[in-house]
């Protein structure tokens, strides 16, 4: 989650307008992410959390009720939804991918969502002049600042946060 919120920093975003929400579960989240959406008062929902096989279909189901959840949110809304779920077999995976050997997802997540605002902004305020000027038009989160065209010339592999496997969390960056 650490990671998230420092790619947000590092792509503009202003800290005091980054909400963190907490939740019991992973199966928690598209529920949790859909009712921030639906405030209007978001850029983009960051959906963090981890899942970690057992020896059950349990697994499975949760997996895809996220996923569509978390999917669904997004296109209902029409606010960007970035999914930063790790879906691991083992602890020791799960702990790779949250920033030790194979990059930080908390951290691409961010940057996910960065560009997506910001499409999504383009989309909604076209720069070719059929714009019309609104004094309650909003930047995105990242203000002026634009995301690096690729995003894994830009990952950031720190190594010093990891994130726990029991935070399941939804950050999300709000508009300014």
């Amino acid at each position: 989650m650490l990671s998230a919120v420092d790619g947000l920093l590092r792509s503009g975003a202003d800290k005091k307008h980054i909400n963190i929400v907490r939740v019991p579960g992973a199966f928690e989240i598209p529920l949790a992410a859909r009712k921030l959406a639906e405030t209007k008062k978001y850029d983009a929902i960051i959906c963090l959390g981890c899942l970690l096989r057992g020896d059950t279909a349990h697994y499975d189901v949760i997996v895809n009720e996220v996923t569509r959840g978390i999917g669904q949110s997004a296109q209902q809304t029409g606010v960007p939804h970035a999914f930063g779920v790790l879906t691991c077999e083992t602890l020791e995976q799960a702990i790779d991918r949250a920033g030790l050997k194979m990059g930080n997802k908390g951290f691409d997540a961010a940057l996910a969502a960065v560009e997506m605002a910001s499409l999504a902004s383009g989309i909604r305020h076209p720069a070719s002049g059929a714009r019309k000027s609104s004094p309650r038009s909003r930047p995105s989160a990242a203000g002026k600042k634009q995301v690096p065209h690729s995003r894994s010339a830009s990952r950031r592999h720190d190594k010093s946060s990891s994130s726990r496997q029991n935070d399941k969390s939804s950050a999300r960056s709000r508009r300014q």
